[in-house]
């Protein structure tokens, strides 16, 4: 937040809610918790960014009236926040938040009643309005969708392609995403699980995701801002890995990854040795049993990785911050 310490918004399945946690430093060793929403079975898929005017915005999925909601927090705190409907008439899945060059908010998602990939672009900053268009819709496409703003200004999003099993990239041709490229990036097996993308400092994107066939952790760095062809790597091969991931840019300028290792259910993180990710080094961060689902990973004030994760044995919400940019013990530099 503009506060400069963490704030995630996650989903409360006990009660059925939408909530916000924000920390009380940057390592949140302590945090204040807020119900944003609790109408209905609220809050799932959330994702969360801080718009122009500072405050938090989330994307998340009603399910109990089939609508893709936005909530916009009145204080970086997020203590009381403003909700209002962007899609309805469906069920959605796999929301995914980010501002745009014209400082609007726009959200990719999954139209699961007609297995479309859309986007909606909020006409002000509460996104109290708002356009939304299928941006692909050639079979059964749109899910884990992961946006971001590319180089030249324009949102490009990352999904899975269920009907091919394939990773694709969608690249906007104007802010609010009437028209759209869409590339296939992996097809090498059943790829695209757990897309998260970013743009690096290269001014290209790459994306973070599964390989379900080979259980890999791979990432694919594109070769131009559409991302019309992409080197791919595997970043982890140590079966099972690579799932539930979530990518940055590392104050080094080099991608940082949080996934899931499912064979030890651990939460991981990989720091990539170059912008391709062709090398990385991987450490296992929180290895406390059942931990490391639904991960994301921001840079924090500091310039070091934190993490938010769920705990599965627990049944907690755990945030991991780490010690150095590798976020591996006792490294330093020679």
């Amino acid at each position: 937040g503009v506060d400069g310490l963490p704030v995630i918004g996650y989903f409360d399945d006990t009660n059925n809610d939408l909530k916000v946690a924000h920390c009380s430093d940057l390592a949140c060793t302590s945090a204040t918790v807020t119900t944003v929403d609790s109408v209905g079975s609220v809050g799932y898929d959330t994702s969360m960014a801080v718009g122009a005017d500072g405050l938090p915005l989330i994307s998340y999925c009603d399910n109990t009236n089939d609508q893709l909601k936005v909530a916009h927090c009145s204080n970086f705190k997020c203590s009381t926040a403003t909700t209002n409907v962007v899609d309805s008439g469906g069920e959605f899945q796999s929301t995914s938040i980010t501002i745009g060059i014209d400082g609007l908010p726009v959200i990719s998602y999954r139209d699961f009643t007609n297995r479309d990939l859309k986007v909606a672009h909020c006409g002000d900053l509460e996104c109290g309005t708002a356009t939304t268009h299928a941006v692909d819709s050639g079979g059964d496409v749109g899910s884990y969708t992961s946006i971001a703003v590319g180089a030249d200004g324009l949102p490009v999003i990352s999904y899975y392609d269920s009907t091919y099993d394939d990773l694709k990239v969608a690249h906007c041709g104007d802010l609010q995403c009437s028209t759209a490229t869409t590339n296939v990036v992996d097809s090498g097996g059943n790829v695209g699980w757990s897309t998260s993308i970013t743009v690096g400092t290269d001014g290209l994107p790459v994306i973070s995701y599964y390989d379900s066939t080979n259980n890999d952790l791979k990432v694919a760095h594109c070769s131009d801002v559409a991302c019309s062809a992409a080197t791919t790597n595997v970043v982890d091969s140590g079966f099972l890995v690579g799932n539930h991931s979530s990518i940055t840019v590392g104050a080094d300028g080099l991608p940082v990854i949080s996934y899931f290792a499912s064979n030890q259910d651990d939460l991981m993180v990989a720091h990539c040795s170059d912008l391709e990710c062709g090398v990385a080094t991987t450490y296992t961060v929180d290895s406390g049993g059942g931990v490391g689902l639904d991960t994301s990973i921001a840079v924090g004030a500091d310039g070091l990785p934190v993490i938010s994760y769920y705990d599965l044995t627990a049944k907690e919400l755990k945030v991991a911050h780490c010690s150095n940019v590798f976020c591996i013990p006792y490294a330093r530099r020679r």
